[in-house]
Parts: structure tokens; sequence; C-alpha cells
């Protein structure tokens, strides 16, 4: 991790550069093999570069007549057909196509030697000549149209993928059109998860009238899981700090550690206090941010941690905002700058200065008339509002009235 520290409270922005200054110095696990549509979502570990011309010949991108351009550069223009051309289909003849003469070609299917565009079949029509069967070509093409030359895409042995590129669905296709079967990918990072604190319990026990199902354990599984890592689940911790110590030297045995509640300024918030026992390096001991203000960011040698605040929201917040550069450092990636949609407020909506504010929030409307309204919830414990929400709403810290129909900025949830 870089060394550059900037302990206390930071704003937003800064803490979010913080964590992406600190994500910059991490490392990721060895490579690894993996099947090709296994490697979805994975980091590619090796280069991936065509093995031929993509395409390898020119190709026709619609269905119609390949042609002269010449010839029909007055139209109407009527032309003997003297082949047909289908998808994997090839010209036979030795000859190129001669003047005159035109080919009806399918979508996908090499364009004949001596063509050089290619007629839309809508701006054609049929006809019969004497001994052989006619097109008739009602519109000029230019030399190059409807035709992708061989190699435009990709020269044979251009780079296609480099390393530290996500894969999803494009870079799948890509990769098997060159042939690629399985790759070579980064392994998933472990990442340690730690629930703390006397109030919460195992999701399969029956919790007491004044204790909570550890859910938070849950929900950052999944986003660790989503976001490319491989979960680590620890034990909850109680609020003492001796099985606090060891467990979260337990975590730091992992490529990273999230730790959730103690973290703010309470009698049993312990972590803090358990981490500088440990010779944690601080980063941030807190940002200017609502929900999530208590989270704090550091490492414990070459381990990465986030302290993360105990209610639900503000867990889920938090690992947005400053574990997934982190994480995608550790899987082999670049982190991503942090980009904000637009959309327009649906209703007025009130707050306090001081905090940027990420609140929960529901999109509505198609196309380009979408608007996004703040999901009614009680604080940063309401777990329900933030499953009815597909988005956060972004508010500024110096802004306290944002009015219906003003273009707001949203943080879309990953999922």
């Amino acid at each position: 991790m870089a060394t550059n520290t900037q302990t206390g409270m930071l704003g937003f922005q800064e803490a979010r550069r913080a964590a992406e200054a600190a994500a910059r110095g991490l490392k990721p696990r060895e490579p690894e093999p993996c099947a090709l549509l296994e490697a979805r979502g994975r980091v590619l570990a090796e280069l991936v570069s065509a093995d031929r011309d993509l395409p390898p010949f020119p190709r026709a991108t619609r269905d119609g007549y390949a042609v002269r351009a010449a010839d029909v550069a007055v139209p109407p223009a009527e032309l003997r057909i003297v082949a047909h051309i289908k998808a994997g289909g090839a010209w036979t003849r030795s000859s190129p196509l001669a003047a005159g003469e035109a080919a009806e070609i399918m979508t996908g299917a090499p364009v004949p030697p001596g063509a050089d565009a290619v007629v839309m079949v809508e701006y054609t029509a049929r006809t019969e000549g004497a001994n052989n069967e006619n097109v008739e070509v009602q519109r000029a093409v230019a030399p190059g149209e409807n035709v992708v030359p061989a190699g435009a895409e990709a020269r044979a042995g251009a780079e296609l993928l480099a390393p530290g590129t996500r894969i999803a669905h494009a870079q799948i296709a890509l990769a098997a059109a060159v042939g690629k079967t399985s790759l070579l990918v980064y392994q998933r990072p472990r990442i340690a998860i730690l629930s703390t604190g006397d109030e919460v319990v195992d999701v399969a026990a029956e919790p007491g009238p004044n204790q909570i199902r550890n859910s938070n354990s849950y929900s950052l599984a999944a986003q660790v899981a989503t976001a490319g890592g491989s979960p680590v689940q620890l034990p909850i911790a109680p609020d003492e700090a001796g099985p606090l110590r060891r467990l979260i030297q337990q975590g730091l045995a992992s490529d990273m550690l999230l730790i959730t509640g103690g973290v703010s300024v309470g009698k049993y918030d312990l972590v803090e206090q358990v981490l500088e026992q440990l010779g944690a390096e601080f980063i941030f001991t807190g940002a200017a941010i609502q929900p999530g203000r208590p989270a704090v960011l550091g490492r414990v040698g070459n381990t990465p941690f986030l302290g993360l605040p105990g209610n639900p929201v503000s867990t889920m917040v938090t690992f947005e905002l400053f574990a997934r550069p982190l994480l995608a450092a550790l899987a082999g990636a670049k982190p991503s700058p942090l980009r904000f949609l637009q959309a327009r407020l649906k209703s007025d909506f009130k707050t306090k200065t001081g905090l940027t504010r990420f609140l929960p929030a529901a999109l509505s409307g198609e196309f380009e008339n979408v608007e996004v309204e703040v999901v009614k919830w009680q604080g940063s414990g309401d777990m329900a509002a933030t499953a009815r929400a597909d988005c956060y709403l972004v508010v500024p810290p110096d802004r306290d009235t944002l009015a219906a129909g003003e273009l707001v900025s949203i943080l879309m949830v990953a999922k």
C-alpha cells in the first residue's frame, strides 16, 4: 500500500482519493488458469492477442449485392448476378467480379474480389435477363459501403485484451473469437469479514429482546463476491479486547479485513484501540459522509483493513465508497474512478449541510425521462428501505435543499 497517510476525519472526496491511493500499492494473488465461461467477473493476468486478422476477410455488413461502386454510380443500373454467397461460403470463381456483374451476398459473408461495396437488398429489384438472372440497383453506393475490410478490427498479433482487464461478456466473446478456451486470471482475493458487538448473534440463532442477527456479515459477503473477491466470514467478536484481538489477527491473515461495528467513540467501541496495539497505521479515522461517518481505513503490515460502522446501511455504503478500489487492486484490476450518474429529482428534498449524503433512492420513468426519489427510511439501520432502493441519491455537503426537476447525482447500487 502507499505510504502517505492522512489521519483524522477527511471530507468525502479526500477519503475516496486516499482509498484509491492506498489501492495503488496493493498486489494481487498469483494467476491461475480458468475455463473461459468461468472467467466472467475475474481479472485477466495475460495478454490476449489476435491469432489472425479480424475480420479475416472483407465482411459484408448487410444482406444485398456485392458490386463495383463505379457500376452503380448512376442508378438505376442493371447488373448480372453471377454468384450467391452466404455466411461461411466462398467465391469459387478464379477471376474477380467484373464490370456489369453482381454477387448476391448475406450479412457476414466474404465480399468477393473485384467488389468494393454492398448494396442493401432494400435498394434493389430482381429482374430477368435474356439468359441470366439480373438485379436492378436503384441507389448508388460509395466504395467501402457496407463492407468491413480484412483486418479493420485488428491485425494478426495485435493486442486485444491487456492484463488487468475485468472480464465480462464482451471480453469472453473476444477471447472466444481468437480461439481461447481458457484464460489466465488472478486468483480471487480472500476478504475476511468480522462483525463485532455483544448485541450481534448468528443468523440461525433466536435473538434476545435486545439482540440483532448478523446481517452485516452476509451483506458484505455478497458485496465482496459481486466485486470479485472470495469472502471469509469470521465468528462474531464480542465487546472484549482479548477475543476481538484474536479474531482481528485471524482476519489479517487474509488479503484484506473488513470490520463492522466498534469503530465509533463509545465505551465499548474497541476496534481502533486493538488495531493500534497491533501496530496499525491509520489512513483516515472518519469520513464526512452520511451514513458511514465513523469509517476507518488503514493497514497492519501489508494488509489493509476497513472499519465500517455497524448500522447496516452504513456498512453497505462505506463498502461501495472505500472498499471497492482496494478489492479491485487485490483482484488484479486498476481501481476505477467513482463516477456518478444524473437523474431528475421527483420531489423537493431537504436535509442539513456539512456532510456528503448517500441516501437510498429509487429510479422511475424510462428512456430519457428518468426520475429519482429518496426512499422513505428510518436512518442507517433501515435495511428494508435499502432493499427497496436501486441507487443512492448523492447530496453535496453545501446543499440543504434540492428542488423537484433538478438534475441530481446518483450512485448506482452494484448487483
